[in-house]
Protein backbone atom coordinates (compact mmCIF):
# COMPACT_ATOMS: atom_id res chain seq x y z
CA UNK A 1 0.00 0.00 0.00
CA UNK A 2 1.41 3.34 -1.08
CA UNK A 3 1.20 6.34 1.19
CA UNK A 4 -0.04 9.50 -0.40
CA UNK A 5 2.64 12.16 -0.55
CA UNK A 6 1.74 15.28 1.38
CA UNK A 7 2.95 18.54 -0.15
CA UNK A 8 3.48 21.18 2.48
CA UNK A 9 3.57 24.73 1.21
CA UNK A 10 5.58 27.37 3.01
CA UNK A 11 3.63 30.13 4.67
CA UNK A 12 4.13 33.81 3.86
CA UNK A 13 6.02 34.26 7.12
CA UNK A 14 8.42 31.41 6.33
CA UNK A 15 9.06 32.82 2.85
CA UNK A 16 9.89 36.24 4.31
CA UNK A 17 12.33 34.75 6.83
CA UNK A 18 14.04 32.47 4.30
CA UNK A 19 14.30 35.39 1.90
CA UNK A 20 16.14 37.53 4.44
CA UNK A 21 18.39 34.65 5.48
CA UNK A 22 19.28 33.86 1.86
CA UNK A 23 20.25 37.44 1.04
CA UNK A 24 22.31 37.70 4.24
CA UNK A 25 24.25 34.52 3.40
CA UNK A 26 24.83 35.60 -0.21
CA UNK A 27 25.99 39.02 0.97
CA UNK A 28 28.29 37.41 3.56
CA UNK A 29 29.89 35.26 0.88
CA UNK A 30 30.47 38.25 -1.41
CA UNK A 31 32.04 40.24 1.40
CA UNK A 32 34.54 37.45 2.14
CA UNK A 33 35.93 37.69 -1.39
CA UNK A 34 39.41 39.28 -1.63
CA UNK A 35 38.07 42.00 -3.91
CA UNK A 36 35.69 43.22 -1.19
CA UNK A 37 38.37 44.66 1.09
CA UNK A 38 40.96 47.35 0.44
CA UNK A 39 43.86 45.09 1.40
CA UNK A 40 42.55 42.38 -0.99
CA UNK A 41 42.74 39.86 1.83
CA UNK A 42 39.01 39.37 2.18
CA UNK A 43 37.02 39.70 5.37
CA UNK A 44 36.70 37.09 8.09
CA UNK A 45 33.44 35.15 7.89
CA UNK A 46 32.20 36.58 11.20
CA UNK A 47 32.96 40.17 10.11
CA UNK A 48 31.26 39.57 6.76
CA UNK A 49 28.21 37.95 8.39
CA UNK A 50 27.84 40.79 10.89
CA UNK A 51 28.15 43.44 8.16
CA UNK A 52 25.75 41.66 5.78
CA UNK A 53 23.18 41.20 8.54
CA UNK A 54 23.51 44.84 9.55
CA UNK A 55 23.07 45.96 5.92
CA UNK A 56 20.11 43.70 5.05
CA UNK A 57 18.45 44.53 8.38
CA UNK A 58 19.18 48.24 7.67
CA UNK A 59 20.83 48.68 11.05
CA UNK A 60 24.24 50.30 10.58
CA UNK A 61 26.19 48.66 13.39
CA UNK A 62 29.62 47.72 12.03
CA UNK A 63 32.77 45.97 13.17
CA UNK A 64 34.93 47.59 10.46
CA UNK A 65 34.76 51.16 9.22
CA UNK A 66 32.83 51.10 5.93
CA UNK A 67 34.97 53.71 4.17
CA UNK A 68 38.45 52.56 5.14
CA UNK A 69 38.05 48.76 5.35
CA UNK A 70 35.81 47.85 2.42
CA UNK A 71 36.80 48.39 -1.22
CA UNK A 72 34.55 50.02 -3.82
CA UNK A 73 33.23 46.54 -4.65
CA UNK A 74 32.56 45.79 -0.98
CA UNK A 75 30.81 49.13 -0.52
CA UNK A 76 28.72 48.37 -3.62
CA UNK A 77 27.67 45.02 -2.15
CA UNK A 78 26.73 46.72 1.11
CA UNK A 79 24.68 49.34 -0.75
CA UNK A 80 22.75 46.67 -2.68
CA UNK A 81 22.08 44.79 0.55
CA UNK A 82 20.81 48.01 2.15
CA UNK A 83 18.49 48.66 -0.79
CA UNK A 84 17.09 45.14 -0.72
CA UNK A 85 16.68 45.20 3.05
CA UNK A 86 15.09 48.65 3.05
CA UNK A 87 12.49 47.87 0.43
CA UNK A 88 12.05 44.34 1.73
CA UNK A 89 13.03 41.04 0.14
CA UNK A 90 9.53 40.27 -1.06
CA UNK A 91 8.97 43.79 -2.38
CA UNK A 92 12.15 43.61 -4.44
CA UNK A 93 11.22 40.17 -5.82
CA UNK A 94 7.70 41.27 -6.74
CA UNK A 95 9.05 44.51 -8.24
CA UNK A 96 11.37 42.53 -10.51
CA UNK A 97 8.47 40.31 -11.56
CA UNK A 98 6.28 43.35 -12.26
CA UNK A 99 8.98 45.12 -14.29
CA UNK A 100 9.66 41.95 -16.31
CA UNK A 101 5.94 41.59 -17.06
CA UNK A 102 5.44 38.29 -15.21
CA UNK A 103 2.07 37.45 -13.68
CA UNK A 104 1.85 37.75 -9.90
CA UNK A 105 0.03 34.81 -8.33
CA UNK A 106 -2.16 34.76 -5.24
CA UNK A 107 0.62 33.36 -3.06
CA UNK A 108 3.00 36.14 -4.08
CA UNK A 109 0.31 38.74 -3.42
CA UNK A 110 -0.41 37.28 0.02
CA UNK A 111 3.28 37.23 0.92
CA UNK A 112 3.63 40.81 -0.27
CA UNK A 113 0.69 41.82 1.89
CA UNK A 114 2.37 40.37 4.99
CA UNK A 115 5.74 41.87 4.10
CA UNK A 116 4.54 45.49 3.84
CA UNK A 117 1.70 45.25 6.37
CA UNK A 118 -0.89 46.13 3.73
CA UNK A 119 -4.52 46.26 4.87
CA UNK A 120 -5.99 44.53 1.81
CA UNK A 121 -4.85 41.94 -0.71
CA UNK A 122 -6.40 43.87 -3.58
CA UNK A 123 -4.22 46.47 -5.26
CA UNK A 124 -0.94 44.86 -4.13
CA UNK A 125 0.62 45.04 -7.60
CA UNK A 126 -0.35 48.70 -7.93
CA UNK A 127 1.09 49.36 -4.47
CA UNK A 128 4.31 47.58 -5.44
CA UNK A 129 4.71 49.84 -8.46
CA UNK A 130 4.10 52.87 -6.22
CA UNK A 131 6.78 51.67 -3.75
CA UNK A 132 9.30 51.11 -6.55
CA UNK A 133 8.68 54.49 -8.18
CA UNK A 134 8.68 56.34 -4.87
CA UNK A 135 11.93 54.72 -3.73
CA UNK A 136 13.79 55.51 -6.95
CA UNK A 137 12.46 59.08 -7.10
CA UNK A 138 13.18 59.99 -3.46
CA UNK A 139 16.65 58.45 -3.46
CA UNK A 140 17.50 60.20 -6.73
CA UNK A 141 16.33 63.57 -5.40
CA UNK A 142 18.27 62.99 -2.19
CA UNK A 143 21.45 62.16 -4.10
CA UNK A 144 21.13 65.26 -6.28
CA UNK A 145 20.65 67.47 -3.20
CA UNK A 146 23.74 65.99 -1.52
CA UNK A 147 25.99 66.28 -4.59
CA UNK A 148 26.98 69.96 -4.32
CA UNK A 149 28.46 69.45 -0.84
CA UNK A 150 30.06 66.05 -1.42
CA UNK A 151 31.37 66.89 -4.90
CA UNK A 152 32.80 70.15 -3.61
CA UNK A 153 34.59 68.33 -0.80
CA UNK A 154 35.69 65.10 -2.49
CA UNK A 155 35.61 65.76 -6.24
CA UNK A 156 33.11 64.73 -8.91
CA UNK A 157 33.61 60.94 -8.99
CA UNK A 158 33.81 60.29 -5.27
CA UNK A 159 31.25 63.03 -4.56
CA UNK A 160 28.60 61.39 -6.77
CA UNK A 161 29.24 57.98 -5.19
CA UNK A 162 29.05 59.44 -1.68
CA UNK A 163 25.81 61.24 -2.55
CA UNK A 164 24.15 58.09 -3.89
CA UNK A 165 25.41 55.93 -1.01
CA UNK A 166 24.24 58.29 1.73
CA UNK A 167 20.90 58.99 0.02
CA UNK A 168 20.07 55.27 -0.18
CA UNK A 169 21.38 54.64 3.33
CA UNK A 170 19.32 57.51 4.78
CA UNK A 171 16.08 56.68 2.96
CA UNK A 172 16.41 53.03 3.95
CA UNK A 173 17.14 54.12 7.53
CA UNK A 174 20.36 52.10 7.42
CA UNK A 175 22.93 54.47 8.96
CA UNK A 176 25.92 53.21 6.95
CA UNK A 177 28.25 56.05 5.96
CA UNK A 178 31.50 56.63 4.09
CA UNK A 179 32.85 59.46 6.22
CA UNK A 180 35.43 57.29 7.94
CA UNK A 181 38.03 58.86 5.66
CA UNK A 182 37.71 61.93 7.91
CA UNK A 183 37.96 59.85 11.08
CA UNK A 184 37.01 56.15 11.45
CA UNK A 185 33.44 55.57 12.67
CA UNK A 186 32.80 59.34 12.65
CA UNK A 187 29.41 59.18 10.85
CA UNK A 188 28.27 62.73 9.95
CA UNK A 189 30.01 64.58 12.79
CA UNK A 190 32.16 66.47 10.25
CA UNK A 191 28.94 67.99 8.83
CA UNK A 192 27.25 68.93 12.12
CA UNK A 193 27.10 72.60 11.13
CA UNK A 194 26.24 72.08 7.44
CA UNK A 195 22.53 72.80 7.36
CA UNK A 196 21.84 71.48 3.87
CA UNK A 197 23.36 68.05 4.63
CA UNK A 198 21.50 67.84 7.95
CA UNK A 199 18.13 68.81 6.50
CA UNK A 200 18.44 66.52 3.46
CA UNK A 201 19.47 63.48 5.52
CA UNK A 202 16.72 64.13 8.09
CA UNK A 203 14.11 64.48 5.35
CA UNK A 204 15.18 61.17 3.79
CA UNK A 205 15.06 59.45 7.18
CA UNK A 206 11.57 60.73 7.98
CA UNK A 207 10.20 59.97 4.49
CA UNK A 208 11.51 56.41 4.63
CA UNK A 209 10.46 55.94 8.25
CA UNK A 210 6.77 56.84 8.06
CA UNK A 211 6.04 54.09 5.55
CA UNK A 212 4.90 53.57 1.97
CA UNK A 213 1.27 53.04 2.99
CA UNK A 214 1.29 56.44 4.66
CA UNK A 215 2.67 58.12 1.56
CA UNK A 216 0.12 56.36 -0.62
CA UNK A 217 -2.65 57.73 1.62
CA UNK A 218 -1.15 61.22 1.45
CA UNK A 219 -0.87 60.99 -2.32
CA UNK A 220 -4.51 59.94 -2.59
CA UNK A 221 -6.02 62.50 -0.18
CA UNK A 222 -3.40 65.26 -0.52
CA UNK A 223 -3.45 67.58 2.55
CA UNK A 224 -6.98 66.67 3.70
CA UNK A 225 -6.03 65.22 7.09
CA UNK A 226 -9.58 64.19 7.96
CA UNK A 227 -9.74 61.89 4.94
CA UNK A 228 -6.64 59.92 5.95
CA UNK A 229 -6.90 56.40 7.33
CA UNK A 230 -6.71 56.19 11.12
CA UNK A 231 -3.32 54.49 10.85
CA UNK A 232 -1.95 57.39 8.79
CA UNK A 233 -3.25 59.92 11.31
CA UNK A 234 -1.69 57.99 14.20
CA UNK A 235 1.66 57.63 12.41
CA UNK A 236 1.91 61.32 11.49
CA UNK A 237 0.85 62.47 14.96
CA UNK A 238 3.19 60.16 16.89
CA UNK A 239 6.09 60.86 14.52
CA UNK A 240 5.68 64.62 15.03
CA UNK A 241 5.56 64.24 18.82
CA UNK A 242 8.62 61.97 18.87
CA UNK A 243 10.58 64.59 16.95
CA UNK A 244 9.40 67.75 18.74
CA UNK A 245 9.79 66.75 22.40
CA UNK A 246 13.23 65.04 22.13
CA UNK A 247 14.45 68.05 20.12
CA UNK A 248 13.43 70.37 22.95
CA UNK A 249 15.19 68.16 25.49
CA UNK A 250 18.44 68.01 23.50
CA UNK A 251 18.32 71.76 22.87
CA UNK A 252 17.86 72.79 26.50
CA UNK A 253 19.88 70.09 28.29
CA UNK A 254 22.51 68.45 26.06
CA UNK A 255 24.00 70.78 23.43
CA UNK A 256 24.01 74.01 25.39
CA UNK A 257 27.66 74.81 24.60
CA UNK A 258 27.17 74.93 20.79
CA UNK A 259 26.50 78.05 18.70
CA UNK A 260 22.77 78.67 18.19
CA UNK A 261 22.50 77.38 14.58
CA UNK A 262 24.54 74.23 15.22
CA UNK A 263 22.71 73.69 18.51
CA UNK A 264 19.35 73.63 16.72
CA UNK A 265 20.63 71.31 13.98
CA UNK A 266 22.27 68.91 16.45
CA UNK A 267 19.20 68.78 18.67
CA UNK A 268 16.85 68.14 15.75
CA UNK A 269 19.14 65.59 14.10
CA UNK A 270 19.65 63.56 17.29
CA UNK A 271 15.87 63.49 17.76
CA UNK A 272 15.24 62.21 14.22
CA UNK A 273 18.04 59.69 13.73
CA UNK A 274 17.28 57.20 16.57
CA UNK A 275 14.10 56.12 14.69
CA UNK A 276 15.86 54.27 13.06
CA UNK A 277 18.59 55.72 10.89
CA UNK A 278 21.83 55.42 12.84
CA UNK A 279 23.60 58.55 11.62
CA UNK A 280 24.86 61.01 14.20
CA UNK A 281 26.25 64.53 14.02
CA UNK A 282 27.32 64.70 17.68
CA UNK A 283 29.55 62.59 19.89
CA UNK A 284 27.04 60.37 21.67
CA UNK A 285 29.53 59.41 24.38
CA UNK A 286 29.32 63.02 25.57
CA UNK A 287 25.60 62.77 26.34
CA UNK A 288 24.36 62.50 29.90
CA UNK A 289 22.84 59.24 31.11
CA UNK A 290 19.41 60.82 30.73
CA UNK A 291 20.16 61.72 27.11
CA UNK A 292 21.38 58.20 26.37
CA UNK A 293 18.27 56.71 27.98
CA UNK A 294 16.07 58.96 25.86
CA UNK A 295 17.84 57.75 22.72
CA UNK A 296 17.41 54.13 23.87
CA UNK A 297 13.65 54.70 24.19
CA UNK A 298 13.48 56.29 20.74
CA UNK A 299 15.49 53.44 19.21
CA UNK A 300 13.14 50.84 20.65
CA UNK A 301 10.07 52.65 19.30
CA UNK A 302 11.55 52.92 15.80
CA UNK A 303 9.63 53.84 12.66
CA UNK A 304 6.22 52.96 11.29
CA UNK A 305 4.66 49.83 9.75
CA UNK A 306 5.38 49.18 6.08
CA UNK A 307 8.42 51.45 6.13
CA UNK A 308 12.16 51.05 5.71
CA UNK A 309 12.58 51.47 9.48
CA UNK A 310 12.64 48.89 12.25
CA UNK A 311 11.76 48.97 15.93
CA UNK A 312 8.52 48.01 17.64
CA UNK A 313 6.80 50.76 15.55
CA UNK A 314 5.06 54.03 16.36
CA UNK A 315 1.61 52.45 16.08
CA UNK A 316 2.48 49.86 18.74
CA UNK A 317 3.33 52.55 21.28
CA UNK A 318 0.27 54.60 20.29
CA UNK A 319 -2.05 51.62 20.80
CA UNK A 320 -0.54 50.85 24.21
CA UNK A 321 -0.86 54.44 25.40
CA UNK A 322 -4.42 54.69 24.14
CA UNK A 323 -5.26 51.37 25.82
CA UNK A 324 -3.85 52.68 29.11
CA UNK A 325 -5.94 55.82 28.81
CA UNK A 326 -9.02 53.67 28.21
CA UNK A 327 -8.32 51.80 31.45
CA UNK A 328 -7.81 55.07 33.35
CA UNK A 329 -11.14 56.37 32.04
CA UNK A 330 -12.97 53.07 32.65
CA UNK A 331 -13.70 52.67 28.94
CA UNK A 332 -14.18 49.25 27.43
CA UNK A 333 -12.41 49.92 24.12
CA UNK A 334 -9.36 51.76 22.78
CA UNK A 335 -10.08 54.70 20.49
CA UNK A 336 -8.24 56.81 17.92
CA UNK A 337 -9.82 59.77 16.13
CA UNK A 338 -13.35 58.58 17.00
CA UNK A 339 -12.63 55.05 15.76
CA UNK A 340 -12.62 51.92 17.92
CA UNK A 341 -9.53 49.71 17.82
CA UNK A 342 -10.07 45.90 17.96
CA UNK A 343 -8.95 44.15 21.14
CA UNK A 344 -6.81 41.80 19.03
CA UNK A 345 -4.74 44.80 17.97
CA UNK A 346 -4.18 45.79 21.60
CA UNK A 347 -3.11 42.23 22.47
CA UNK A 348 -0.71 42.16 19.53
CA UNK A 349 0.80 45.51 20.55
CA UNK A 350 1.30 44.28 24.11
CA UNK A 351 2.93 41.08 22.84
CA UNK A 352 5.32 42.97 20.55
CA UNK A 353 6.24 45.38 23.35
CA UNK A 354 6.91 42.53 25.79
CA UNK A 355 9.10 40.64 23.30
CA UNK A 356 11.21 43.72 22.55
CA UNK A 357 11.67 44.66 26.20
CA UNK A 358 12.58 41.13 27.31
CA UNK A 359 15.06 40.54 24.48
CA UNK A 360 16.60 44.00 24.70
CA UNK A 361 17.12 43.94 28.47
CA UNK A 362 18.17 40.30 28.84
CA UNK A 363 20.68 40.63 25.98
CA UNK A 364 22.08 43.80 27.54
CA UNK A 365 22.51 42.06 30.90
CA UNK A 366 24.36 39.15 29.30
CA UNK A 367 26.63 41.40 27.22
CA UNK A 368 27.30 43.63 30.23
CA UNK A 369 28.43 40.62 32.24
CA UNK A 370 30.44 39.00 29.42
CA UNK A 371 32.24 42.18 28.37
CA UNK A 372 32.48 43.82 31.83
CA UNK A 373 30.92 47.06 30.60
CA UNK A 374 28.29 49.32 32.25
CA UNK A 375 24.73 48.05 31.83
CA UNK A 376 23.50 51.32 30.29
CA UNK A 377 26.23 51.11 27.64
CA UNK A 378 25.23 47.54 26.81
CA UNK A 379 21.56 48.57 26.70
CA UNK A 380 22.43 51.27 24.18
CA UNK A 381 23.98 48.70 21.81
CA UNK A 382 21.22 46.10 22.20
CA UNK A 383 18.50 48.73 21.70
CA UNK A 384 20.34 49.90 18.59
CA UNK A 385 20.49 46.34 17.27
CA UNK A 386 16.91 45.25 17.96
CA UNK A 387 15.60 48.63 16.80
CA UNK A 388 17.75 48.28 13.63
CA UNK A 389 19.18 51.74 14.29
CA UNK A 390 22.97 51.57 14.18
CA UNK A 391 23.84 54.23 16.76
CA UNK A 392 26.68 53.15 19.01
CA UNK A 393 28.80 54.30 21.90
CA UNK A 394 31.81 52.76 20.15
CA UNK A 395 31.92 49.37 21.86
CA UNK A 396 30.59 47.14 19.03
CA UNK A 397 33.97 46.59 17.28
CA UNK A 398 35.48 45.53 20.63
CA UNK A 399 32.83 42.96 21.55
CA UNK A 400 33.60 39.26 21.78
CA UNK A 401 32.22 36.64 19.40
CA UNK A 402 29.28 35.63 21.61
CA UNK A 403 28.19 39.25 22.01
CA UNK A 404 28.52 39.83 18.26
CA UNK A 405 26.25 36.89 17.49
CA UNK A 406 23.75 38.16 20.04
CA UNK A 407 23.64 41.49 18.19
CA UNK A 408 23.25 39.62 14.88
CA UNK A 409 20.24 37.80 16.31
CA UNK A 410 18.74 41.03 17.63
CA UNK A 411 19.19 42.79 14.28
CA UNK A 412 17.48 39.93 12.45
CA UNK A 413 14.65 39.86 14.99
CA UNK A 414 14.21 43.63 14.74
CA UNK A 415 13.99 43.68 10.94
CA UNK A 416 11.95 40.54 10.30
CA UNK A 417 9.73 41.04 13.32
CA UNK A 418 9.08 38.85 16.32
CA UNK A 419 5.55 37.92 15.30
CA UNK A 420 6.76 36.88 11.85
CA UNK A 421 9.29 34.53 13.45
CA UNK A 422 6.69 33.08 15.83
CA UNK A 423 4.03 32.68 13.15
CA UNK A 424 6.57 30.95 10.90
CA UNK A 425 7.53 28.54 13.68
CA UNK A 426 3.94 27.88 14.70
CA UNK A 427 2.55 27.33 11.19
CA UNK A 428 0.27 24.35 10.86
CA UNK A 429 -0.77 24.46 14.50
CA UNK A 430 -4.47 25.19 14.46
CA UNK A 431 -6.49 27.06 17.03
CA UNK A 432 -7.91 25.07 19.89
CA UNK A 433 -11.59 24.31 19.41
CA UNK A 434 -12.31 24.10 23.14
CA UNK A 435 -12.11 26.85 25.75
CA UNK A 436 -11.02 26.62 29.37
CA UNK A 437 -13.30 27.94 32.12
CA UNK A 438 -12.89 31.67 32.71
CA UNK A 439 -11.71 33.12 36.02
CA UNK A 440 -10.60 36.63 36.91
CA UNK A 441 -7.25 37.52 38.51
CA UNK A 442 -6.21 40.84 40.02
CA UNK A 443 -3.57 42.90 38.24
CA UNK A 444 -2.00 46.30 38.99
Amino acid sequence: MFKRKVHRHMTSFQIIILGFLSIILIGSFLLTLPVSTRDLGGAKWTDALFTATSAVCVTGLVLKDTATYWSAFGQGVILILIQIGGMGIVTVAVSIAVVSGRKIGLMQRSTMQEAISAHHLGGIVRLTKFILKTTVLIELIGAVLLMPTFCGKYGIGKGVWYSVFHSVSAFCNAGFDLNGIEEPFSSLTAFSSVGFINITIMALIIIGGIGFLTWEDIKKNKWHFQKYRVQTKVILTVTALLIIFPTLYFYFFEFTDLPLGERILCSLFQAVTPRTAGFNTADLTGLSETGRMLIIMLMLIGGSPGSTAGGMKTTTIAVLFSSALSVFRHREHTHFFKRRIPNDTVRTAATVFLMYIVLFESSAMIISRLESIPLLTAMFETASAIGTVGLTLGITPRLGLISQFMLIGLMFFGRVGGLTLIFAAMSGKGMAASKYPQEKITVG
